[in-house]
C-alpha cells in the first residue's frame, strides 16, 4: 500500500512539473476581449542583427493579462503572407523577446496579442524588420604552395573586434562542397598550416569569421594551392654478378636543387619484400655479402630536402655474388705400399689451387679433420696412416679470390689390421651420387702388390 501511494505521488509530481513547463498557445476560435491592452512596441522596439531580432514593448499593467502571444508573418509558396503563431511570453511583466531563428539579410514581420484566462486581445500593429546582411570576411588572404604534403594560408586579421575565431574551409577540384577543416581561435590569429595532404595535388581554401555571438561572416576570397610533387626517380640501375662476397649496384644520377640522398632497397623477390639497405649521395653502392652465389633484387629511390621520396618500383636490377668454382672431378683413390693416392682433373678455368680434406677418427669419440692447402698438382699422397683406420677424402677447387668450391665426390678408404704384412685392401667408398659403378684399377707396372684393391670414385659432374 505504501509503495502504491509513493508511485501515485511521484506520478502526480511529474505531471505538475511538466505542466509548469508547457507554454499556453492560442485557441483555434478564441474569444476576443476588446478591453484587454494591446501590445505597443517602444520607440526602438525592433533591433535586427545578422542572425537574431530583438523586440521590446511597453510595460503592461493590466492584472488580467497573463502573457503575450507572438505571431510571425511569413511568405508562402504563392508569395502570400500567412499568420503563424510563433511563441508565447507567459508573463505580463516581460517586455523583451529575442528571435534567434533568423536568416541573414531576410525580411520578417511580427504582431502580438495579450491573453487572459478566458480571452485574447485584438492584434497589435504589424512590425516589419530585416535582418542584417552577413558580415564581410577577412579583407586579404594568401596561400603558399609547393610545400611537401602541406599548405599554408595567411590573412589579415578582421577589423571587427567582435570576431573571436576563423573557420577554415577547403575543397579539392574534384569536390563541389566546401567543408570545415579547422577553427583558429583569436581575432589576431593570421595563419593556418594544413598537413597530411596528397602529393602534387590542388586544393582551394577560404575563410569565414566567427563572432562571439555566433555570427558567421561571408566567405573570403578563394586561394588555390598546389602541393609539392615527388622527386623524379632514377632512369637506370645495374647490379654486378661477378664480384666475390659482394654486389656492386650502380645507377644514373639525377640533377635537382632539392636533392638530398639516394636510398637503396633490396629483396629476394622482384615484386615485394624490399628492405632498406642504406642512404648514399654516390651513384653506386657496394653491398657486402658473405654468401657465394647469393642473389638479390635492388631498387633505388631519390630523397629530396623535404624528405619526400620518389617512386622506385619502376626499375629493379638483379645482382649476384660470384658463384663457387666447380668442384674437381675425382678420378682415382687407392691405397697401396702404405699410402693413399688421390688424383683428379680440373673442371673450372677459375681454379688456381686445390684443398684436400682428410677426415678420420682419432679416438673413440673424437673425429679429426685435416686440410692440405695450396696444392697446385692434380694428385695427392698421404702416408700418415694407421692400420685398422678409416679415412674419408674430399677435394676442393679454390679460385684467385680464395673462394672454395663444394667438395668433390667423397672417397672412403679403410685399412685392415693386417696392413702391416700386406697392403690393406680398400673395402668401400661413400659417394654423394650413386649412379656410376665402381671399377678396380691395376697397380703400377713397376711394382707387384698382392691382394690389392683399387677404387675409382664416381666422376663428379657438378
Amino acid at each position: 500500500m505504501k509503495l502504491l501511494t509513493l508511485v501515485t505521488l511521484c506520478t502526480a509530481s511529474l505531471l505538475i512539473l511538466s505542466g509548469c513547463s508547457v507554454k499556453p498557445t492560442p485557441k483555434k476560435e478564441p474569444t476576443i476581449d476588446a478591453t484587454l491592452p494591446i501590445v505597443m512596441l517602444t520607440k526602438n522596439g525592433a533591433i535586427a542583427d545578422v542572425n537574431s531580432i530583438a523586440l521590446e514593448w511597453e510595460p503592461i499593467d493590466d492584472q488580467r493579462v497573463e502573457g503575450i502571444f507572438i505571431y510571425k508573418v511569413t511568405q508562402n509558396a504563392q508569395n502570400k503572407a500567412t499568420d503563424d503563431y510563433y511563441d508565447t511570453v507567459n508573463s505580463r511583466f516581460s517586455t523583451h523577446y529575442v528571435d534567434t531563428k533568423i536568416e541573414p539579410n531576410t525580411k520578417y514581420s511580427y504582431y502580438f496579442k495579450t491573453y487572459s484566462s478566458s480571452a485574447e486581445s485584438r492584434k497589435s500593429q504589424i512590425t516589419t524588420i530585416s535582418s542584417l546582411a552577413p558580415m564581410e570576411s577577412v579583407s586579404w588572404i594568401h596561400g603558399r604552395e609547393n610545400m611537401p604534403r602541406s599548405s599554408k594560408i595567411i590573412w589579415r586579421p578582421h577589423i571587427n573586434e567582435k570576431v573571436k575565431a576563423y573557420i577554415i574551409q577547403r575543397r579539392s577540384l574534384q569536390e563541389s562542397e566546401w567543408r570545415d577543416v579547422a577553427t583558429i581561435n583569436g581575432r589576431l590569429s593570421a595563419e593556418y598550416i594544413d598537413k597530411d595532404l596528397k602529393d602534387n595535388f590542388t586544393y582551394k581554401y577560404r575563410i569565414r569569421a566567427l563572432t562571439y555571438d555566433g555570427v558567421i561572416s561571408k566567405p573570403s576570397q578563394e586561394v588555390t594551392i598546389v602541393t609539392k610533387e615527388l622527386p623524379g626517380g632514377i632512369a637506370q640501375i645495374t647490379a654486378s654478378n661477378n664480384l666475390p662476397k659482394m654486389i656492386k649496384i650502380s645507377w644514373q644520377g639525377v640533377s635537382s636543387k632539392d636533392f638530398l640522398t639516394y636510398r637503396l632497397y633490396k629483396s629476394t623477390t622482384i615484386d615485394s619484400g624490399y628492405e632498406m639497405v642504406g642512404d648514399t649521395t654516390s651513384t653506386n653502392y657496394v653491398d657486402k655479402i658473405e654468401e657465394d652465389g647469393k642473389e638479390y633484387f635492388y631498387r633505388v629511390s631519390v630523397i629530396d630536402k623535404d624528405k619526400l621520396e620518389s617512386i622506385n618500383k619502376n626499375s629493379s636490377a638483379l645482382g649476384r655474388t660470384l658463384i663457387k668454382p666447380a668442384a674437381p672431378s675425382l678420378s682415382e683413390a687407392r691405397y697401396y705400399d702404405g699410402r693413399v693416392k688421390l688424383s683428379w682433373s680440373k673442371t673450372d678455368d677459375r681454379t688456381t689451387s686445390y684443398i684436400v680434406q682428410k677426415e678420420y677418427k682419432k679416438g673413440f669419440f673424437e673425429t679429426k679433420i685435416e686440410d692440405f692447402e695450396n696444392i697446385t698438382a692434380h694428385e695427392f699422397s698421404d702416408t700418415n696412416l694407421v692400420a685398422g683406420g678409416t679415412y674419408y677424402y674430399r677435394v676442393f677447387s679454390v679460385d684467385a679470390n680464395r673462394i672454395k668450391s663444394n667438395p668433390s665426390t667423397e672417397a672412403l678408404i679403410k685399412i685392415e689390421e693386417s696392413a702391416a704384412v700386406k697392403s690393406a685392401p680398400i673395402k668401400t667408398q661413400r659417394n654423394i651420387q650413386q649412379s656410376a659403378p665402381i671399377a678396380p684399377a691395376a697397380p703400377p707396372a713397376t711394382e707387384v702388390v698382392e691382394e690389392q684393391n683399387v677404387i675409382v670414385p664416381i666422376q663428379d659432374f657438378n
